[in-house]
Formats: C-alpha cells, sequence, structure tokens
C-alpha cells in the first residue's frame, strides 16, 4: 500500500517537478488533440475531392507540442517542417489559419496560397518559410541564429526535420557550422522511423541520430518522442544552454509515424498492419490523456467540452476556408520579384 502511494505521488510530480502547472499540460493536451482532430479532418477533406493533399502529424504531437512549451514562444524563432502541425498550434497558429493553408486560399498566412499544405512560414510568429526539397530548413535556422550571435539578440532558433533528412548534405553542413560557431540553435530530429518508404535500419548504422553530435562537437541527447513531459524537458534544456552561450544541440525525439507518408502513399507496401498497430499502443494523444486522467486534470467533464470546442473550431474553420477567395491570378508573381512602386 506504502509502495501504491509512492509510485502514485511520482507520477503526480512528474510535470510539477518540471516547473509545469496543471493549467500547462491540460494546455499541451489540447494543442496535441487539437492536430489530431485537424489531421483527422482533412484526412476527409482530401479523400472527399476538396484539398489536394495532407502531410500527417499522427503519432508525432507530442514531441511536437512538448517542445513548443520549452521555448520563448515571444522571442524565438522557428523553422518547423511539414508535420509540425501540433507545433505551429502551440505556437499560436490558429485553426483557420491552418484550413486556408490547406484549401489554399489568398488569406492563408503562411504562403498567400502559394505552397504545398504543411509548407509553414508566418512572419508575425517569426516562423521560417519551409521549402520542399527537405532539409533546407536547416541551414535557414543557423542562419537566424548567426545573425542573433551578430546583434546580440538572446533568443533561440530551433529547427526540426526528419531522420531521413539527417542523411542530407544540408544537415551536415548546417551541423558543423553551428557547432564551430557556437549558435544559439536547437536541431530537433523528428525520428519516426520511415523516409518515406525506408525503415530507419536502412537508413542510419548508429544507435542513435543524436549519436552524431559528438562528431560535431555539440552536445546530443535522445528522448521518448511519445511523451511530451520528455520533450520539453530536453527542449528546456537545450534552450538554457543556448542562452548562456554553449552552442546548439542536436535532439531526437523517437518516434512513429501513425499514418502513410502523404495522402498519396500506401504505407502498406513497406511494413505490416501489425507493426503500425503495436505502434499505436504508444500514441502520445493517448497516453498523455491517461496521465491526465490519472492525476485528476482531465476530468469527463473536462475532455467532453475540449473535444466539443475543438469540433465546433474545425468546423466553422473548414467551412470558412472553403469558402474564401483563392489569390487573383495577376498575384501570381507577388513576393518572387521586386515589385517597383
Amino acid at each position: 500500500m506504502i509502495q501504491k502511494m509512492k509510485q502514485t505521488a511520482q507520477v503526480t510530480n512528474r510535470h510539477r517537478a518540471l516547473g509545469l502547472t496543471d493549467q500547462d499540460v491540460l494546455s499541451m493536451y489540447e494543442n496535441m488533440l487539437k492536430a489530431r482532430r485537424v489531421d483527422e479532418r482533412l484526412w476527409l477533406l482530401n479523400r472527399a475531392g476538396k484539398i489536394p493533399f495532407v502531410v500527417s502529424c499522427q503519432g508525432q504531437e507530442a514531441a511536437q507540442v512538448g517542445a513548443a512549451f520549452g521555448l520563448n514562444r515571444d522571442k524565438d524563432y522557428v523553422a518547423p517542417y511539414y508535420r509540425d502541425y501540433g507545433f505551429v498550434f502551440a505556437w499560436g497558429m490558429t485553426i483557420r489559419e491552418m484550413m486556408l493553408n490547406n484549401f489554399a486560399k489568398a488569406e492563408d498566412p503562411n504562403s498567400g496560397g502559394r505552397q504545398m499544405p504543411g509548407h509553414f512560414g508566418y512572419r508575425k510568429l517569426r516562423m521560417l518559410s519551409h521549402s520542399s526539397p527537405v532539409t533546407t530548413q536547416n541551414p535557414h535556422a543557423v542562419g537566424i541564429a548567426l545573425a542573433a550571435k551578430i546583434k546580440g539578440d538572446d533568443i533561440v532558433s530551433f529547427v526540426t526535420f526528419g531522420e531521413g533528412s539527417s542523411n542530407q548534405g544540408d544537415f551536415h553542413e548546417a551541423a558543423n557550422f553551428a557547432a564551430v560557431h557556437k549558435l544559439p540553435v536547437i536541431f530537433m530530429c523528428e525520428n519516426n522511423h520511415y523516409a518515406i518508404s525506408v525503415s530507419l535500419k536502412k537508413q542510419v548504422a548508429c544507435a542513435h541520430i543524436s549519436d552524431r553530435a559528438i562528431g560535431y562537437g555539440m552536445y546530443g541527447e535522445s528522448f521518448d518522442g511519445n511523451d511530451p513531459l520528455a520533450a520539453y524537458a530536453a527542449v528546456k534544456k537545450a534552450a538554457d544552454r543556448a542562452h548562456r552561450g554553449e552552442g546548439p544541440t542536436l535532439l531526437e525525439a523517437n518516434g512513429y509515424r501513425l499514418m502513410p507518408h502523404t495522402s498519396d502513399d500506401n504505407d502498406m507496401t513497406y511494413r505490416s498492419k501489425e507493426e503500425v498497430d503495436e505502434a499505436k499502443k504508444h500514441d502520445g494523444v493517448v497516453t498523455f490523456a491517461e496521465y491526465l486522467r490519472a492525476i485528476h486534470v482531465l476530468t469527463e467533464d473536462v475532455e467532453r467540452e475540449m473535444e466539443e470546442r475543438i469540433r465546433k473550431e474545425i468546423d466553422a474553420a473548414t467551412n470558412d476556408a472553403e469558402k474564401a477567395p483563392f489569390a487573383e491570378p495577376d498575384s501570381v508573381l507577388h513576393y518572387v520579384y521586386e515589385e517597383k512602386n
């Protein structure tokens, strides 16, 4: 009985030991749930022929949201990659803005309807524009960190990418430059175990992506990508190191992609349903909800109200985005070439 009470106390104090309040972790869960429900709606819209493309975040929300909470959301600069729905919601993007992006409408704050869905870039939120060639966001994030160091600005630059991207030249050049110049940048690899159809064991020989950090002379750490508290702790630690002038950090969120690579992919050609079903047992949206229920932060009433509020917001955002106008044809070259007054 005493042992059980001690175990319960340890579970209850996990987030508080990190300096997070009950409201903080409830907000974390709401952003994770929001990302999951939006993702589910996007698949329905795609199958109905209303949007062209879905790059799913399902299975990776925990690492994304936990990371956002570990940064300064009023000052830091970020370069999220195309699966980061949980991150951009926690960073301040609205569901309506996400829907405008997926419907490629003129009001989309990311690209004015000019980019594919999930290609984020929002000046107001200090979010760098994402490019389709994977990993190109890494040197861009390093550039932001270099500029901050030159100007003396006390900010952190944060960038995410998949484990497949960690094999690209852009990643290596960015990591090497950041380490040599001790720049305040955090590289977070979202290891979902599949670079499109290539499994992790066929991509790298090292045990962890974070093992590569030592080769650059920077700090590296891996954590459970299904646990937002682990993500928060790792990113907060890396941010504190950057603020102290200790240079960059390479983090690895070890998770799993629950859905196909995109809505155009058939993942059953390279993995089994049994493998995916086993991974679902560790789904962060499910396990974090269980944690919050166990500490009586997520009650039935709170959960019911949260689901209803998110559903209504998604319904309204979907209807609004579908009716919103596309960009005018004569604006196609805006933001590409210099425009003379």
